[in-house]
């Protein structure tokens, strides 16, 4: 059990709060025994139980027992006085004593801690005091029934009416009022709350002096208390009510006993009625208002989780952006002049062979970068389609040509089937590039787990228009059922020792999904350990005409050979093999380091093409070419294409925002470098679009 019930949230200390209750319990006993004596001996209200009752509940065990105590004595020397006999105070106090223990007690039992904060709790409270009020009251009265030599059941109704209205009405009031929550979300204050109480005792003592028919006008005052200060209002509003309203009746010499003991009845059934109607309101008002400021805090808790987390975004874009161009820069370096080395006619075939070593390592390195960009695109919802007309099977002839080398040189049969039922060479609306790199990753997946026979790629078109089926088979160890649905999780392979085996980061596969998905397609695998693989992908696409005849690039070699290029790179390594692919080509090279440089050296118009890096210190790639654009005639137009490991999609749209015309990615690839010089040669009005090399 707690040692303390803490429910006002009050800055009262323990000896403050005794003192009030006890003061609370002091008038309330006065009130009742004043009243009770004004009318005649006719039993009215006693609110002196539900005091005790409340304080029990609020105050630690400690400070209960301090509390209970004083208010025994209290009792008694409110009491005795007026007795006939000492036995009566005595029996009194001592039964109302073991109500008030036995009913707070079991108040705890059932769950209350001293809080009223809606209906369901109102109601419950309600119930339970007044039920254990009843029993206790006629206990009581039954006790002092046959101390007086009468039978027990006289003058029950007397008694236990007046102790089930005053716990009914009192109990839950005080609660409220001691619960300080109460009157933190209404705006109005103690002034304000004072008016209403003086309006209520107005209007009140109005009526029931004039004895007007019209008793329903307390609901004025007391409703607008209740709206303007919640549940506090209702409960000052109804004890003002009361206050006022019974001692009016018992001082009224025109009603005779019979009378009075009518008008008392229906002043207690019309103030049951005012209580229960306006601390309804009172705390429907209240849940309102706490509802609204919880959410409030959950909009704010959550707008400020929104912008931690586009700041998390932000750090990370920022961070996978800085990483991939450090990693890309020193990549062009060792493809670039890997590339050009196993040109040379004159290595010997073991250093070929460490060469291609190293080449294979560096493309294995450059395919892990790619992985990681477009995982983060996928992440962060940015990953676009470019659809355009293609032949599907036209796509899967490519996919199966660029791995057919790897699967030879392992001694692998690679067979592409593609399914007669269905028009598979008909174009259709897809992002060829996307596809491509779904069936890219599959196939090479298949022939990377597959060691002896081979490995097939089936096209299955129809029956409807446009429905595709791909499947790539192959003759591998085979994927256990139980670990095929961690397949195509990110970061996941089907055991640990599959990427020390075979290498990879388990991220092919929900990039795979992730752009099928955004297809409008279905992927899956079906598998036995030890019994290869089939992977498949559906597709619905819309059939699509067939795209216009594309005139071939001209070679810079051909028509170009005295092509003068500016080539711009803070890495030195970079420029000596940007110098030396171009040189090879024929093109007259000259390199600077930075943007500054860039631009003082095109202010002689002199160049045919200007290839442009990014991230340099000083003025960075993207100022100098706005620095270019704005020189006069010739030099301001010549053309820039961006070289450079900046190659997310809003990176490239940076560089055309900065006027430059084209974009190569880095790691540099000879033939892609070499085509967008020749893109950038011919004449604007037959330039193409920039491509996302």
């Amino acid at each position: 059990m707690r040692e303390e019930y803490p429910v006002t949230g009050s800055a009262l200390r323990s000896g403050q709060r005794i003192a009030l209750l006890l003061a609370i319990y002091a008038a309330s006993i006065g009130y009742s025994l004043s009243i009770g004596g004004a009318g005649q001996g006719i039993p009215t209200i006693w609110t002196a139980n539900a005091v005790v009752i409340g304080g029990l509940l609020v105050l630690n065990r400690r400070d209960g027992a301090i509390f209970l105590g004083l208010t025994v004595i209290l009792h008694l020397a409110m009491q005795i006085p007026t007795a006939t006999a000492l036995k009566w105070p005595l029996i009194v106090t001592g039964m109302d004593t073991l109500h008030e223990v036995a009913c707070a007690a079991a108040l705890h039992a059932l769950g209350f801690r001293g809080r009223v904060r809606d209906m369901r709790g109102l109601g419950l409270l309600t119930a339970a005091a007044t039920a254990f009020t009843v029993m206790a009251a006629f206990a009581t009265n039954s006790v002092l029934a046959l101390s007086a030599g009468k039978p027990f059941w006289t003058g029950w109704v007397g008694w236990v009416v007046p102790n089930a209205i005053g716990v009914a009405i009192m109990l839950p009031i005080l609660l409220v009022l001691l619960d300080r929550r109460q009157s933190q979300v209404f705006p109005a204050g103690r002034l304000e709350r004072l008016a209403y109480v003086a309006a209520t005792v107005a209007v009140g003592y109005a009526l029931y002096v004039m004895d007007l028919p019209m008793r329903v006008l307390v609901f004025v005052p007391a409703l607008v208390a209740t709206l303007r200060a919640g549940p506090r209002g209702a409960a000052f509003a109804t004890l003002a009510s009361l206050a006022v309203s019974l001692p009016t009746i018992l001082v009224n010499p025109d009603y005779d006993r019979a009378e009075l003991e009518q008008a008392i009845r229906s002043t207690q059934v019309f103030h049951m009625v005012l209580y229960g109607v306006c601390m309804s309101v009172g705390l429907a008002l209240a849940n309102q208002a706490r509802l609204q400021k919880l959410l409030e805090r959950r909009t704010a808790a959550a707008r400020a989780a929104t912008r931690r987390a586009q700041a998390a975004s932000t750090a990370k874009s920022d961070f996978l952006a800085t990483m991939s161009h450090e990693i890309r820069t020193p990549l062009n370096s060792i493809l670039g002049f890997t590339g050009l080395v196993a040109e040379d006619p004159g290595l010997s075939p073991e250093n070929r062979r460490r060469l291609e070593l190293v080449g294979r390592a560096g493309r294995s390195l450059a395919e892990l970068v790619n992985d990681l960009l477009d995982f983060a695109k996928v992440e962060a919802g940015r990953l676009e389609l470019v659809m355009s007309s293609a032949s599907p099977a036209a796509v899967l002839r490519d996919a199966c040509a660029i791995v057919a080398p790897t699967a030879e040189a392992k001694g692998l049969s690679l067979d592409v089937q593609i399914d007669a039922e269905g028009d598979a060479e008909a174009f259709l609306s897809l992002d060829e590039a996307r596809l491509r790199q779904v069936l890219l990753n599959l196939l090479a997946n298949a022939v990377k787990f597959t060691a002896t026979g081979g490995v097939t790629a089936r096209l299955r078109a129809g029956p409807a228009a446009g429905a595709l089926r791909f499947e790539i088979s192959d003759t591998g160890i085979g994927i256990a059922p139980e670990v095929q649905g961690r397949l195509f999780q990110r970061f996941s392979q089907a055991d640990g020792s599959i990427s020390r085996s075979y290498g990879g980061t388990g991220l092919g596969l929900a990039i795979s999904r992730a752009l099928v998905g955004q297809m409008g397609g279905d992927i899956g695998v079906s598998s036995a350990l030890g019994q290869g693989a089939t992977f498949w992908i559906t597709l619905d696409a819309v059939p699509a005409a067939a795209p216009q005849a594309v005139a071939p690039v001209v070679a810079v070699e051909a028509d170009a050979a005295a092509a003068r290029v500016l080539l711009v790179d803070d890495h030195p390594m970079n420029r000596e093999l940007g110098q030396a692919i171009l040189t090879l080509a024929g093109c007259e090279v000259v390199s600077v380091s930075d943007g500054d440089q860039a631009v003082a050296v095109a202010r002689t118009g002199d160049f045919d093409v200007i290839l442009m890096d990014v991230h340099m210190p000083g003025m960075d790639g993207l100022a100098a070419s706005r620095a270019i654009r704005a020189l006069p005639g010739v030099a301001g137009a010549v053309p820039i294409v961006a070289l450079t490991a900046d190659v997310r999609p809003e990176q490239v749209a940076a560089c055309r925002e900065a006027g430059m015309t084209d974009h190569v990615g880095k790691p540099i690839n000879r033939d892609q470098l070499l085509e967008a010089v020749a893109r950038a040669l011919e004449p604007a009005e037959d330039r193409p679009e920039a491509r996302y090399a």
